[in-house]
Formats: C-alpha cells, sequence, structure tokens
C-alpha cells in the first residue's frame, strides 16, 4: 500500500472517530452539525483537524478542543492531534438551525404540538416558602440520574433560584434564534437569571413575563426530552395562567406543607386545573417532620395538610388526585441546594432523597406515548 493510500485510510478512521463527538451543548455528532471543516494527516501521523464553532467566544470551545483531541489520538496510526478552531458564517448557522428546527418562520413551541411525547409538569404552590424550587431541582436531577432526559424551565420570573440550586453560573449561547441551555447534573436549564447582570431585580408587568416564558419554551433548542419541569412562581397569576395557555397539556404538582394555612392556599394553586383544564398529576408534601436522634419524628409544621390538599382537590376535579410523596424537614436538603448540588445526588440515602427519587419514580413510571392525548380524530359515520 503506498503512502498516500495509508494516509487516506487514517483520515476516514479520523473522520469516523470524529462522528463518536458530541457536540456539548446540542448533542448530536459535530458531523451531523457541518462543525467540521477539514481533516488532513501528515505522513508521519499528525493529525491536524479544522473545527467550526457555532459562534465566536463559543463557551464550550476548551470542552470541544479537548473531546476532539481525545477521540481523533485514540484513532491507529496517529501521533499527535492538532485542533483549529474557526466560526461558523452567516450562512451556515442559517443551515445549520433549519437543519434543527426547520423551515418555521416562527419558532414554535415542540411541547404543545399534538405529536410531542414530552411529560411535562408545571410545579406549584399556593404560596412561597413551601419549598417548591429545591422540589423541583431534585425530582430533575433524580430523573436524569435514571437516564432520562430532562429539562428545567425556570419560570419563577421574580424569584429565580433553579441556576443556583442546579449549581451552574453557565450563560445560555444563542445560535441564530436558538438558544442553547447550559446543563448542570444532567439536566438542561434555562432562567431569567441567567440574562440579568448579577442579582438585579426583574421589575416587569405581564405581557413581558409571557412573552419570557414563550421563548423559554420555544427560542430554546431542548431537543428530545423525556420530562420537562417548569418551577412556576407561587400563586395563580400571570405565568400560571400563560403556561396553561402556551403548555396546555402540562400537568400541575402541588407542592405543599403539612400546616393548614399552608395547604388551604395550595387547595387553590390547585384548583386552577379547573379553569385551565389541565390535569393534575399529584401533591408532594415537603416539610413533613424532622428525625430526631433517638428516631422520632418532630412534626415542626403539623401533619395531614398534604393529603387534606390531595382529598379536597380529588373531589373538586372529580378525578383520583393522589399524595405522591411526603418529604421530610432536613437540614443537609437546604445546604445541598445551596451548595448546588441536589441532595438525591449529594446524599442519596437521606430519608428527603429517598422520598424524592419515590416521588420521580412515579411521575415516570409512564412510558412516552400517545395515551390520553387528543388526536384530532372525529368518528366517522357510516
Amino acid at each position: 500500500m503506498s503512502t498516500t493510500e495509508s494516509t487516506s485510510t487514517v483520515e476516514q478512521a479520523v473522520r469516523a472517530a470524529l462522528a463518536t463527538v458530541d457536540d456539548p451543548e446540542i448533542h448530536k455528532p459535530i458531523t451531523d452539525l457541518g462543525m467540521v471543516k477539514g481533516v488532513s494527516v501528515a505522513p508521519d501521523g499528525r493529525a491536524h483537524v479544522g473545527v467550526y464553532l457555532t459562534v465566536a467566544g463559543c463557551p464550550m470551545r476548551e470542552t470541544i478542543t479537548s473531546r476532539v483531541t481525545e477521540a481523533v489520538s485514540k484513532v491507529s496510526g496517529i501521533t499527535a492531534v492538532e485542533v483549529e478552531l474557526d466560526v461558523m458564517s452567516d450562512e451556515q448557522r442559517t443551515e445549520l438551525r433549519r437543519s434543527l428546527r426547520g423551515d418555521a418562520a416562527e419558532p414554535v413551541i415542540p411541547f404543545a404540538q399534538p405529536g410531542s411525547l414530552t411529560r411535562v409538569y408545571c410545579v406549584a404552590s399556593g404560596k412561597g416558602g413551601v419549598g417548591k424550587s429545591s422540589i423541583t431541582v431534585n425530582l430533575a436531577a433524580a430523573m436524569a440520574a435514571k437516564g432520562l432526559s430532562v429539562g428545567v424551565v425556570d419560570a419563577d420570573i421574580y424569584g429565580h433560584s433553579v441556576p443556583r440550586m442546579l449549581g451552574t453560573t453557565d450563560r445560555p449561547t444563542k445560535v441564530e434564534n436558538m438558544i442553547m441551555p447550559p446543563q448542570a447534573h444532567g439536566v438542561k436549564v434555562i432562567s431569567i437569571g441567567m440574562f440579568t447582570p448579577g442579582n438585579d431585580a426583574v421589575v416587569w408587568r405581564g405581557p413581558m413575563l409571557h412573552r419570557a416564558l414563550q421563548q423559554f419554551l420555544a427560542d430554546v433548542y431542548w431537543g428530545d426530552l423525556d420530562v420537562l419541569l417548569l418551577d412556576l412562581p407561587p400563586g395563580t397569576g400571570d405565568i400560571a395562567i400563560s403556561t396553561a395557555q402556551l403548555v396546555p397539556n402540562a400537568e400541575l404538582l402541588v407542592v405543599t406543607t403539612p400546616q393548614t394555612a399552608a395547604a388551604e392556599v395550595a387547595e387553590r394553586a390547585g384548583s386552577i386545573a379547573l379553569q385551565t383544564r389541565q390535569r393534575l398529576a399529584g401533591v408532594v408534601e415537603n416539610m413533613s417532620w424532622m428525625e430526631m436522634p433517638d428516631g422520632t419524628r418532630m412534626e415542626v409544621f403539623g401533619s395531614g395538610g398534604g393529603q387534606v390538599v390531595a382529598d379536597s382537590l380529588t373531589r373538586a376535579i372529580g378525578a383520583p388526585v393522589p399524595l405522591l410523596g411526603q418529604v421530610p424537614l432536613e437540614p443537609q436538603l437546604r445546604e445541598c441546594g445551596d451548595s448546588g448540588n441536589p441532595i438525591v445526588l449529594a446524599d442519596p440515602e437521606s430519608a428527603s432523597a429517598q422520598a424524592l427519587r419515590a416521588v420521580a419514580e412515579k411521575l415516570t413510571v409512564r412510558s412516552r406515548g400517545l395515551a390520553g392525548m387528543s388526536l384530532n380524530i372525529s368518528p366517522v359515520r357510516k
């Protein structure tokens, strides 16, 4: 075999290796995305690989470089790897957007389409301070740990806290009109906090809130998600109404504490399903009790609130609304949230982590499919 033929064979092997390298944001092979600019291999085995970045200043440039280097280095006959980075032209970015999103003039919300197989859960509460965001983050992390593709929308525009609880400070990358969401603990996440400087307050009225939520759902490239969780703000205001309009097939997951006052307010949050015609997935009771050193339980906020909410909503809706779980009050749960490492990952054997995983299991036990969906089919008379 000639040297030219040998080099050509190695180049083919290098291209095959590049097909195993996924873009860290889009999660598809860089060869399929048109990101490989060129490949050449010198007679002495030195490989030169040109890679297009989607945008200048791409935050994932080092990750892409290391992934390409690692993959190509494993090819037999390669002695060294040099990666040269370039940036896509406007035409290339347009083609990339078309390959991912199609030619639609306006972005559509994929989760609202009749054929969507993504389960969408809106995590709601009647009042603040019941641990709704902690529940959302831990459910997402538990689902992702099971191998599911999971996304989280921090829809609490005024009180956003999900990025901190997931431990990410990354900013989204914009390609054409698509927003690539950062990822933490295997969970894709988007939040208004990723677009505001520092800890600035968001001072918006209703229409702006609706538009922001619409962009999070339509402009963000989520890929093929198994589950999407929306962390809603407390109460039954603009965002709750907008969510029902934008994703009518979303299911409500109501979070409460055992306290009677909190339970009464949680009932109101759940009863919005009567007006929006959304399905109620169930109720989660947080801060149910504190485990004492002697094995007894201290019911700091009383008891029974979660079951009361579930029973009340069952009567109001006319369909079973289960109490999915009771999560104990543990200092570690708060500490893990502050450190950005969800307790279901940091301390999986803790009582609260086990309770949260059990809730996640109940929410994901149904396989993806069209059961229960409206297929827009009308009976035909013979």
